[in-house]
């Protein structure tokens, strides 16, 4: 079941999730991949799994966090620090309105410090429902800062990407964040402290081009799509046909871009098993 006190309560629908009719209290939700439908209690307690083909709901990042996390354990951190319209760009900051309505969010990531079966870490979650969890100047700020922080600390840091990539209304400043987050993950790891991603549908773009994938474990959704240019774009450009479940997650494990596909409810207790093995850094060495 879903810890609700470590997140706000945003009012939102989630993926597959139907109409309700007045006076019906119990939402139902349509699985995308095989239209199995299921009241939102039955979803809750598999974790927002299908339980006709074992789909991957889209879930927020305060919900994935409460999941993940012991209870009580998360402490925010640049709850404040949201993007503004540096280059002006047209229709921008109603992009921004419309993305902090739908998602509860002031920004596409939310970063913070807790514990997995009581082993501290620096974790960050980004969230899908704002502008499908671009980076922008201002996620690239929280997460240099939780990895600074996290290498003050001697934390390590483990992260759920979920990015459409760079967000384009920010520009050259956008792609900047690229080289700044990875430059804190760089520092994070010559200090030999851990850094675990998982990797959700869908990593793609700027952020799967970056800290995405420097991680020292690499975990990764069944069925997520990761990659940098998406199936269409890449056919559209070699005019080629891809091969099924192209840059899907059983693609990349193949191709040894993934360590591990892990189902979603055996998460926290592998998350939790790897901070125990892989305690360190270059304070606590013998």
């Amino acid at each position: 079941m879903l810890r609700r006190s470590l997140f706000k309560k945003p009012n939102l629908r989630l993926e597959g999730q139907e109409n309700t009719p007045p006076g019906d209290r119990i939402p139902v939700f349509e699985c995308p991949q095989c239209r199995n439908k299921q009241e939102q209690p039955a979803l809750e307690e598999s974790l927002f799994l299908c339980a006709r083909c074992g789909y991957h709901y889209k879930i927020t990042a305060r919900q994935r966090l409460g999941m993940m996390l012991d209870e009580g354990s998360f402490r925010e951190m640049g709850a404040r620090i949201a993007s503004k319209d540096p280059l002006r760009f047209p229709g921008y900051q109603e992009k921004l309105k419309q993305a902090r309505e739908q998602s509860g969010e002031k920004e596409a990531v939310i970063t913070g410090t807790g514990s997995i079966l009581g082993r501290p870490c620096a974790v960050f979650a980004m969230e899908h429902q704002f502008m499908m969890g671009s980076m922008g100047a201002a996620v690239g700020e929280k997460l240099t800062r939780l990895f600074e922080r996290a290498l003050d600390k001697c934390l390590p840091v483990v992260g759920f990407t979920v990015s459409g990539g760079a967000r384009v209304q920010e520009g050259i400043l956008s792609l900047m964040q690229m080289a700044k987050v990875s430059g804190a993950v760089r520092q994070h790891a010559d200090a030999g402290l851990l850094y675990i991603a998982v990797l959700c549908d869908a990593t793609t773009g700027g952020v799967a081009a970056s800290f995405a994938m420097q991680a020292d474990i690499i975990l990764a959704e069944p069925g997520a799509l990761i990659g940098f240019a998406g199936p269409r774009v890449i056919e559209q450009t070699t005019r080629q046909k891809l091969p099924e479940g192209f840059q899907r997650a059983e693609f990349q494990l193949d191709k040894g871009f993934v360590g591990k596909i892990v189902k979603r409810p055996e998460q926290r207790a592998l998350l939790g098993l790897l901070l125990k093995m892989h305690t360190g850094g270059k304070d606590e060495r013998v």
